[in-house]
């Protein structure tokens, strides 16, 4: 039987975290959580609220409500992966928006808010097999993964992905303002006090700016099957 191990995929946004992640979880067999999500998900439920916008936000509040937000994933056979729900509503294209985009590193950035959703991260892949990105995936939630991956590539080529997923969707939005939005994460996500994004002392960094995605996936699978065989 093949020896089951856990993936810690980390990195800037708009790296394709999420989407070598699903690549190989469907290739292993394995689980995929996209903590990304679940972040923008206390986003969505905290500007449904009206506790966070881009002139305020009412962390208290915010902290106070956390006990009443549950998130989970449910697989849709037709899409062939797992959409994002808010206490039991599905918010898939939703959490996606450059309005979430906008605040979510703020949101992400609340001791209490990560305290909680690493508490779930934990528990989603306690039984290895198990494939997660993020921020902090390798520093925090499973600091002992077998395998952990840094994701990068220049700010430009990021927002060009980027812009063009959200055009794609049908969303009205400039380059600038992807660019503007993916600069003004990398700042937050960096800086801040709680878990700040940085590379694991152990984690092999991969700069995929000038990759296609089935390169990528192919580097990426030889590191994985190297660890399982030594695993």
């Amino acid at each position: 039987m093949t020896n089951k191990i856990t993936i810690a995929i980390d990195g800037f946004s708009s790296t394709g975290k999420s989407t070598v992640a699903k690549q190989l979880a469907k290739h292993l067999g394995y689980v995929y959580v996209d903590t990304g999500a679940m972040y923008r998900a206390v986003t969505y439920f905290a500007m449904e609220q009206g506790f966070v916008s881009s002139e305020i936000f009412n962390k208290s509040d915010l902290i106070a409500k956390l006990p009443e937000i549950n998130i989970s994933f449910k697989f849709n056979q037709q899409l062939g992966f797992a959409e994002v729900y808010l206490n039991n509503e599905n918010i898939e294209k939703a959490i996606r928006s450059l309005d979430v985009s906008n605040l979510v590193s703020k949101v992400a950035a609340v001791s209490e808010v990560r305290k909680k959703l690493v508490e779930q991260q934990q528990k989603l892949g306690k039984d290895k097999g198990v494939v997660m990105d993020g921020r902090d995936i390798g520093t925090v939630v499973f600091p002992d993964a077998e395998l952990k991956l840094f994701m990068t590539a220049s700010a430009e080529t990021r927002a060009e992905r980027r812009f063009k997923e959200l055009i794609g969707r049908g969303d009205n939005v400039s380059y600038q303002a992807v660019l503007k939005n993916v600069q003004e994460r990398d700042y937050i996500d960096t800086h801040r006090e709680d878990s700040p994004l940085v590379k694991a002392h152990d984690a092999i960094e991969i700069d995929n700016s000038n990759m296609s995605l089935e390169e990528q996936f192919q580097v990426i699978l030889k590191l994985v099957n190297n660890k399982i065989n030594t695993a």
